[in-house]
């Protein structure tokens, strides 16, 4: 029986999941899944220019398991770009990381994205849906 996955340490979601080639309808495209944390391997790696070493210590994975995430999407992305596919990211083997957060409207607790994909994404409470009562 094989070991099951360990999770992988995700510190940004993006705002939008699916990218396409302009001019094509969506339902015509053939579709690659990019996984969660292969995105956050390329946005560590190639977005913000982190050697491998600190890339996989943020992901708290080894360096190997580093590579081969970042191996495998690149080449999920240079399939869709070079055949003039749709990306979708979904799903993966990860938790996301970040900070705790307090609404002061409806008092819940959750956590805010460590990098999010905006700064209203940053403030938004998920209970209440309040962007003016999320803080620190």
């Amino acid at each position: 029986m094989p070991r099951p996955k360990k999770l992988r340490r995700v510190e940004f979601l993006p705002a939008v999941m699916v990218f396409k080639p302009a001019g094509v309808r969506r339902c015509n495209l053939e579709e690659v899944v990019l996984t969660v944390e292969e995105l956050e391997a390329i946005r560590l790696k190639d977005g913000e220019g982190l050697e491998q070493e600190e890339c996989a210590a943020r992901m708290q994975i080894s360096r190997p398991t580093f590579q081969r995430i970042l191996t495998s999407a690149r080449a999920k992305v240079a399939r869709m770009l070079t055949a003039g596919l749709a990306l979708r990211v979904e799903g993966g083997t990860y938790e996301l990381a970040g900070r705790g957060r307090r609404c002061r409207r409806c008092h819940g607790e959750f956590l805010a994205p460590a990098h999010p994909a905006s700064p209203a994404e940053d403030a938004l409470c998920p209970k209440c849906r309040d962007e003016e009562s999320a803080n620190s």
